[in-house]
């Protein structure tokens, strides 16, 4: 039952995409060389499938706007749905499908659940991912500083996604690598937790899973930081994104 609801499902998208397809234009290749580092360091081949992954995202997401945003901009869908495709890079098909929305606030938001002000969020419930704009530009307008709303809330998730057992997708990080990670986060978080210096800002010593985002921020924005300060926790997250930044940088081969 499960696998033909999966099934379904990815029937479903694919066909989506073969009729609505959104296909990148001129345009948006330019915002993407111009605003998002992580596309500009890749080589053509990477790049064309960067394309065709992005291609299949904003097909198949629905960008909402909220707060006074009436319209998604294209410079919106196209760096939010190019974070998505950067942190699921590592798998060809890997594209959070149980997260369909994406909403977007101009600011800073009032959360009548939680009664405080939000940056953003991930609701497994409703399926949905929210940002603020304005804190998502914030992010990768210092790419080396370790702090990105956006891989924050695409690792949230990533990992919940990982966690949905009835989803088109689930369990695809691997487990014996997951586990090592475990072991190695929490020596990290419980350094956060008792206020001894760290690589990782304070707020990822909340608990395990804001960690994991933290950890994700620096993995992206300080691979060779992040490797020079605990080799071995970075490797867990290398063979768990099934990808390795350090690649990227610019002068790394």
């Amino acid at each position: 039952m499960i696998y033909s609801f999966r099934s379904a499902i990815w029937v479903l998208e694919e066909l989506r995409f073969k009729v609505f397809k959104r296909k990148l234009e001129k345009s948006d290749l330019e915002i993407l060389e111009n605003k998002f580092s992580y596309f500009s360091r890749l080589s053509n081949k990477h790049k064309r499938e960067f394309c065709e992954k992005l291609e299949m995202i904003l097909t198949t997401k629905e960008f909402i706007g909220r707060g006074g945003i009436r319209l998604v901009s294209q410079e919106m869908e196209i760096l939010i749905g190019a974070t998505i495709v950067m942190v699921t890079f590592g798998w060809k098909k890997i594209r959070l499908p149980h997260f369909k929305k994406i909403l977007v606030y101009p600011n800073a938001y009032y959360s009548t659940i939680s009664k405080t002000y939000h940056r953003g969020e991930v609701n497994p419930k409703l399926g949905i991912i929210v940002v603020s704009w304005n804190c998502f530009l914030e992010g990768i307008s210092d790419d080396h500083d370790g702090v990105n709303l956006g891989i924050h809330e695409i690792a949230h998730a990533l990992q919940l996604e990982n966690l949905i057992k009835s989803n088109a997708e689930s369990n695809f990080l691997d487990p014996v690598s997951f586990k090592e990670y475990s072991l190695l986060a929490k020596q990290e978080l419980e350094k956060l937790i008792s206020n001894q210096p760290s690589f990782f800002r304070k707020a990822g010593g909340i608990n395990e899973h804001e960690f994991f985002a933290v950890a994700l921020e620096n993995f992206f924005e300080r691979p060779l930081e992040f490797f020079n300060y605990n080799p071995p926790l970075y490797a867990t997250i290398v063979r768990l994104l099934r990808q390795d930044p350090r690649v990227w940088v610019k002068g790394q081969e």
